[in-house]
């Protein structure tokens, strides 16, 4: 691996490929995005086997000053790794899923997709503060076109609110990076990470950041342009959307937020931890009474997104490492549960939850596979969703019992709205004579749901694999933010976590 740019090559590749698909035919451009997101792939899982989880903190380091503050400036630890690995897989299966859902502009729409994976990789793997600032929002375009042109009959409403909402709030964190530079003198964000601003200072900093993390997560009451978003985009728009996309939210909070404000954060804990509670209830309420199948899982994705900010937020082992598995578990379930919804989309052309019914009758496949991801999705012990959800309420529990209560009230509802979706879609009688004749999964949609099945159940079953690269960041993010922890007691009345010393080594084990 020595002297071999591979972060580069990660972003490179799905770059170059997306300019030579806008020059070619419709059929040449579907190969070449497929062909290009496989080798990222590769190179993803290059990267993860070559990681040394017992290794320095930042590994595949790529430095090359481009004049003035600004440098291509590339590294990862363990936690930006299982969020690109999660990015490249994802991928392919975004392209496979538009393989023939989408038949017009597909130069552009190929190019649009390739360029948006080439960005998230950046903000993954970015050093510079102002290349992560230029990644995080380039982002915000090729994903305001994918919904914008190939969207639903309200797409241009969604796409817009979409930009603006994601876009203002990041003009607050951009004043406070300039801040940040000239009074560190430098945009390195490892050295960031280890600066110490002044403890008055961090409020006004975490709180310029937060309005952009809060509404890329989202957070409840930022919340409102997702739904709409979902509902219009195409369903690798979806797909993408909340599998990689939401998750920006969550690495800014482990990678600023709290690592540059921990002073900061502490006194912001009960704000999180209130908005995160009033988010697990409302969103879920709000989903059990959708007829839109594709809103329905939106909603859910609100509310799941919260119990990341809890678990990050407890500032403990068992929290932060619940946090990380469920970004990852959510990304895939998720992704896998919109993409079900493209299934059926595709042959019946709707939607509404009302026209299926009985679908386990002639598509018996088809709801096997949908009904691992509804348990997923509500937690069932043996699923990546379990593993994450429990670590992050014992993390919460033991800084509040009273948010864990609520969180786990999100549990149950989030019971009863998936399994009610998955009785009235799979059982019971077909409502529709079209649905009723609708054919089970093709070759092509099982190799798109498979690989998604076997990583949920791989990660229930031994979420170490995933765990282990992140053990190490986790203590490191810990380190940090003990220095901001209350002497005895008082860590109650701020929100926070006693010191990790007894919390155990390998929480991800504590799941079983």
């Amino acid at each position: 691996m020595t002297g071999l740019p591979l972060l580069t090559l990660l972003i490179a590749v799905p770059l170059v490929a997306g300019v030579i698909a806008l020059f070619v035919s419709a059929h040449a451009a579907r190969w070449i995005a497929l062909a290009a997101t496989l080798i990222d792939l590769a190179l993803g899982i290059l990267a993860w086997t070559a990681f040394d989880p017992a290794g320095p903190q930042w590994q595949f380091v790529e430095h090359v000053g481009l004049g003035g503050s600004i440098a291509w400036a590339l590294g990862i630890d363990g936690i930006a790794l299982m969020l690109i690995m999660l990015s490249v897989f994802l991928m392919p299966i975004c392209i496979g899923a538009s393989w023939t859902a989408i038949d017009k502009r597909v130069p552009e729409y190929m190019s649009a997709f390739l360029l948006m994976e080439a960005l998230m990789i950046g903000v993954f793997t970015a050093q510079d503060l102002f290349l992560f600032y230029i990644f995080f929002e380039g982002g915000l375009i090729p994903m305001y076109l994918i919904i914008g042109i190939w969207g639903g009959a309200e797409r241009i409403k969604a796409s817009d609110k979409f930009f603006l909402y994601t876009l203002l709030g990041s003009v607050l964190m951009l004043i406070a990076m300039l801040y940040m530079v000239l009074e560190a003198g430098t945009a390195s964000i490892p050295e960031l990470m280890a600066y110490d601003f002044a403890p008055n200072v961090q409020q006004w900093l975490w709180l310029a950041f937060f309005a952009s993390f809060a509404v890329k997560m989202p957070m409840w009451p930022v919340h409102t342009w997702l739904p709409d978003a979902h509902v219009q985009a195409p369903t690798a728009g979806s797909v993408i959307l909340a599998g990689v996309l939401l998750k920006m939210g969550g690495y800014g909070f482990i990678r600023f937020s709290v690592p540059m404000f921990p002073e900061g954060s502490a006194q912001f804990v009960p704000l999180v931890f209130i908005l995160s509670g009033i988010a697990v209830v409302y969103t879920s309420l709000v989903a059990l009474v959708q007829r839109d199948m594709k809103k329905l899982i939106a909603y859910s994705s609100v509310a799941h997104m919260a119990f990341v900010t809890f678990g990050l937020f407890a500032f403990n082992r068992q929290g932060i490492e619940g946090a990380l598995i469920v970004m990852l578990s959510h990304g895939l379930v998720s992704g896998a549960l919109f993409l079900c919804v493209g299934v059926i989309y595709d042959r019946l052309h709707t939607r509404e939850i009302d026209r299926y019914g009985g679908l386990s009758n002639n598509m018996p496949g088809y709801a096997l596979l949908f009904m691992l991801f509804t348990m997923a999705s509500v937690g069932l012990p043996g699923t990546s969703g379990f593993v994450g959800e429990f670590l992050a309420l014992v993390g919460t529990y033991k800084v509040s019992s009273w948010a864990a209560v609520v969180a786990t009230t999100g549990i149950i509802l989030g019971a009863a709205y998936m399994l009610w979706l998955y009785w009235r879609i799979a059982f019971g009688t077909s409502r529709n004579a079209d649905a009723a004749a609708m054919p089970d999964l093709s070759p092509r949609e099982w190799w798109l749901l498979a690989p998604i099945a076997a990583c949920v159940l791989w990660m229930g079953v031994y979420p170490e694999s995933f765990m282990a690269p992140m053990r190490a960041d986790v203590g490191r993010l810990l380190e940090r933010v003990e220095r901001a922890t209350p002497e005895g007691d008082a860590h109650l009345t701020a929100g926070k976590a006693k010191p990790a010393e007894h919390a155990p080594e390998h929480g991800a084990e504590a799941a079983h």
